[in-house]
Order: structure tokens, then C-alpha cells, then sequence
């Protein structure tokens, strides 16, 4: 059955396209996904992602607990509210999920995993809490607004009581503030700046609509994606899975090798430090007129491979993607689109990232 957010109603009303997105009714856009893709890299806008799950963990077990549990290292969470980027693996290395870890006091950790793999996230936390002393309490209660772009903070802080402001407008970046029943996060999955607002769901409708007021424009989950693929930020279940390592998912960022701690599939994961991941994700753009869609085969020096992610990025008006081939030289990287195989050419992550496009990603000399 499909499930609705507590604001299933406002993007009605708002004349929002729905669709069904991992079993929940989501708005794919309010009549123009490129002008919310605009509207968001050059002012401001909002999602609605309360179809993510919360997940609060405490106990005196909670920081040993989550160096188990994540590959990424909680030690480093060192203040209440700061926050950091993870994947959750299994014994081989795969990953389960990502997720971001929120510090918020001593053994009190706030998890946010995604809402497609809520059900065998829930499942494999609470099996790997057995064997500690913590409490494992999902929150379905609150709803999260995500508020994104160069003058997104701005608006939000308008908002907030005059007390909480100066506070808020000096939050670091992966770092999150509590006034009073919201949890103002400054995270996103856009590429640009902006907050991550958790609230009671009962407050949700009220949020959406004074963002509204100040010039805060809704987004759909259309151009949530064009958004995080320009940023080069994976989807989980298109650019990895449990068949795949953060290192071949070019995340390797978010692996602590950290000495003394055994999270979850790290033996694997040292091997392929030491070794290399057999596989690499790149980034690609097509010169080319046409679109670069998951699925299509790619070839190049290093072997076959396939599109991940992909799209026409209305910031670059170029197509663009994340692909993953065999480890080795990318040399002479080519799509097959139905039948007649494309060049393309390869950059550095990511595509864009607040706003600027980076170097070297419309320039048509072959990058190497």
C-alpha cells in the first residue's frame, strides 16, 4: 500500500504530478521540473522529504554501538550537533545504506536512512544492536523539509525565533541546532547550502507555508535528482548497493580506517585499499545532442561497464553521468544509445556544486 507524507494534501492543492517513489506518494513536480532546478541553484526551494526515515539511538552502548555499525568514524563527532556522511555495510563490503550520523548529546545519536530501504535498515540496526546496550526508536512522528539553494539559510532564519537566529546563521556546515521541537540540520542532498528541518508532523503544514511566504518555491523529486547527480552525490539502489563498496562507489571518503575499530566489512575494504576495488565510478559528460540514461552500456580501455545515473543537466545543457567500469584506464569511453556507440568524455566529480560549474566539465578537450 502506498503510504503519504503529512504533506500530501498541500502538494495537491499545489497541483503537484504524483508518483509512486520506493512505495510513498511524492510529488515529481509542481508543473516544471527545470525551473525547480533553477529555482533552487539561483534562489530557493523546498522539498518535501519526510518520507525519510529517523531513527534515534541511545544508551550507554550508542557510541560503540555506531563504530560498529557505520564505516565512517563517530569519534570524530565531537560537539552536540555535528554531524557526518557514512554508509552502513554488510560483511562483504556492500553497501546496505547510506545515512548521516547526527551527534546530539552524550549516548544520544540521530540517524537519517533513506526511505526505499527502511524496512531492511530497521532489520539489520536492530540485529546489530543486540549485543548492545542501546535503544533502537524509529520516529515516523516527525516530517523533514528540505530547504536548498544560495539564499536558502536566509529565508529559514527569518523564521526562526529571534533568539535561535544568530546561533543558526553561524552553523557550520554538517552541524545541526535544536530550537525547540525543530531540528535545524545544515545538510541537503542538492548541492547546495541550505537546512534539513525535522519537525513534529502536526507543524509540518505550517513550515511549508511560511517558506512559501518568503519566497521559498516547492521542488519536486525530479529535480531532486538532477540536482544531486550535477553535485555528484549517489542514489542509493542506481550507483550502489549491496554488491558494491564505498570504494567502487567513489566513497571512499567515507571509510575511517581507523585503528582499534571493527565496523562491519572492513577486512574487505582494507583488502581492496591494499589491492584496489575492482571496480571505479567516474563521472562522464556527452558532447554529443541526447541523454545518458541508467542502464546503457558503456565500454573503454578498462573493460564494459554501465550508466548509473544519468540525465540532461539543465545547468550545463549537456547530458551527463555517473558510470561505473572496470578498474584501469578510462581511455576511449563510449555509450551504446540504441545501437550506435557515442563518445564521451570524462571529468572529475563533481558536475556543479553551489551554483558553479566546475573546471574542466564544459571544456570539449578529452580530460586524462
Amino acid at each position: 500500500m502506498t503510504r503519504a507524507t503529512v504533506l500530501n494534501d498541500v502538494h495537491r492543492a499545489a497541483g503537484a504530478k504524483m508518483v509512486d517513489f520506493g512505495g510513498w506518494d511524492m510529488p515529481i513536480h509542481y508543473g516544471s521540473q527545470i525551473e525547480e532546478h533553477h529555482q533552487v541553484r539561483r534562489d530557493a526551494g523546498m522539498f518535501d522529504v519526510s518520507h525519510m526515515t529517523v531513527v534515534d539511538i541511545e544508551g550507554a552502548s550508542a557510541h560503540d554501538f555506531l563504530r560498529r555499525l557505520v564505516a565512517n568514524s563517530v569519534d570524530k563527532l565531537k560537539k552536540p550537533g555535528k554531524a557526518l556522511y557514512t554508509c552502513m555495510l554488510n560483511e562483504a563490503g556492500g553497501v546496505i545504506d547510506d545515512l548521516i550520523v547526527y551527534f546530539r548529546a552524550p549516548q544520544r545519536y540521530r540517524l537519517v536512512v533513506n526511505a526505499a530501504t527502511r524496512d531492511k535498515d530497521l532489520q539489520w540496526i536492530n540485529a546489530q544492536a543486540s549485543d548492545f546496550d542501546v535503544r533502537v526508536e524509529e520516529r515516523p512522528e516527525l516530517a523533514m523539509i528540505a530547504v536548498q539553494g544560495p539564499n536558502a539559510r536566509a529565508r529559514v532564519v527569518g523564521l526562526l525565533p529571534e533568539d535561535a537566529r544568530a546561533t543558526a546563521e553561524k552553523l557550520g556546515r554538517f552541524a545541526a541546532l535544536e530550537v525547540g521541537d525543530c531540528f535545524v540540520a545544515r545538510t541537503g542532498y542538492t548541492g547546495e547550502d541550505g537546512f534539513e528541518l525535522t519537525m513534529p508532523a502536526d507543524q509540518a503544514a505550517d513550515w511549508w507555508g511560511r517558506l512559501h511566504a518568503v519566497g521559498v518555491r516547492p521542488a519536486g523529486l525530479g529535480a531532486r535528482d538532477t540536482l544531486r547527480l550535477e553535485a555528484g552525490m549517489n542514489l542509493y539502489g542506481q550507483d550502489m548497493d549491496e554488491t558494491v563498496s564505498p570504494l567502487e562507489a567513489g566513497l571512499a571518503w567515507t571509510v575511517a580506517f581507523d585503528e582499534g575499530r571493527a565496523f562491519v566489512g572492513r577486512s574487505v575494504l582494507e583488502q581492496q585499499r591494499e589491492h584496489g576495488a575492482p571496480r571505479q565510478l567516474i563521472g562522464a559528460v556527452m558532447d554529443d545532442k541526447g541523454v545518458l540514461r541508467h542502464g546503457q552500456r558503456v565500454q573503454c580501455a578498462s573493460g564494459e561497464g554501465e550508466v548509473l545515473s544519468g540525465t540532461f543537466s539543465p545547468t550545463l545543457g549537456k547530458a551527463i553521468a555517473m558510470i561505473r567500469v572496470p578498474a584501469g584506464s578510462v581511455d576511449g569511453l563510449q555509450v551504446d544509445i540504441r545501437g550506435r556507440w557515442v563518445a564521451l568524455r570524462t571529468v572529475a566529480l563533481p558536475f556543479v556544486r553551489e551554483g558553479k560549474i566546475a573546471d574542466g566539465v564544459l571544456d570539449p578537450t578529452p580530460a586524462r
